[in-house]
């Protein structure tokens, strides 16, 4: 019977437990924070059982053993599990931001016995670059997930969009954002089509999005944004065959525009409906699915 197995890391405070929750709720049998060197036995014995869905999370709590992770999952997918790695990211201000909400100790932390509140971030961001560091491995490879700007239910919807995605040799993710906001730390490739004309400035297409109808027609009747759809298909088109004989399972594809609300969502929609016919394809709004 064929296991499906999905690996959850990241960075502390990133979401990972709010990401295994949602893949418990896709009937997923869940371990959180599972040593790395109980992940081969373990699978053995969910064989032995005839178990079809697990996920498991690790994360730098496993100390000096998680360099010998990426060598396993290599041998996992070599004996035939079908394997799905998810890297959970946030910026370092978005990490120190939830650390203070929560006033929860991140585990490099060596902070106890200072009371100074700058001293105290300093060794709190010092922690959070060298957790980068440990996990670097992991993260070459996984999906990344950017959660800096994503709210809880947000991030649920993504998993359960990943894991339901069609089996394809690689899977597209094209996501829109603004570049107000920033730019997704989640990025294969990033375009920025902010030079496109811009239905924000049509009093009647403002209130609406890239996904409406009349914004639609409106985009579609200027030839700077056929040129634009062109230019990125193209690219896309020659290079995706090499990222997938490169073992590549996720291309994360971000579009941004100065709100978020119409030229880069139209682009997503169109491009993300005409690469579908041939590989997985997803489509991510940052800035519309966070309303």
């Amino acid at each position: 019977m064929d296991l499906d197995l999905v690996l959850i890391t990241g960075m502390s405070g990133s979401g990972k437990s709010v990401a295994l929750h949602a893949l418990e709720d896709a009937g997923y049998y869940c371990v959180d924070n599972l040593p790395p060197e109980l992940l081969t036995p373990f699978i053995a014995l969910q064989h032995e059982q005839q178990a079809t869905r697990v996920a498991i999370a690790m994360d730098v709590r496993s100390g000096v053993s998680l360099p010998i992770v990426p060598q396993q999952l290599d041998a996992l997918r070599q004996d035939g599990v079908s394997l799905r790695s998810l890297f959970l990211d946030a910026t370092t201000d978005a990490l120190l931001r939830r650390y203070s909400e929560t006033r929860r100790r991140h585990p490099l932390s060596r902070q106890e016995g200072r009371t100074d509140a700058p001293e105290q971030e300093r060794a709190l961001v010092q922690a959070i670059e060298l957790e980068r560091e440990l996990l670097a491995d992991l993260r070459d490879g996984a999906d990344v997930i950017d959660t800096s700007l994503i709210r809880p239910a947000q991030l649920q919807s993504y998993i359960k969009a990943l894991i339901s995605a069609p089996q394809s040799p690689l899977t597209l993710v094209f996501e829109s954002f603004a570049f107000k906001r920033g730019v997704p730390l989640d990025a294969d490739f990033v375009f920025d089509v902010r030079m496109l004309p811009n239905p924000h400035y049509v009093a009647t297409l403002r209130p609406l999005t890239g996904r409406d109808a009349p914004v639609v027609e409106w985009l579609r009747e200027h030839d700077d944004v056929a040129r634009m759809y062109d230019d990125i298909e193209q690219f896309l088109s020659r290079w995706l065959d090499a990222l997938a004989r490169d073992h590549r399972s996720y291309v994360t594809v971000a579009i941004g525009c100065t709100g978020g609300q119409h030229r880069s969502v139209f682009l997503v929609e169109q491009l993300a409906r005409a690469f579908g016919t041939r590989w997985g394809a997803l489509k991510r709004h940052r800035e519309l699915d966070a309303v």
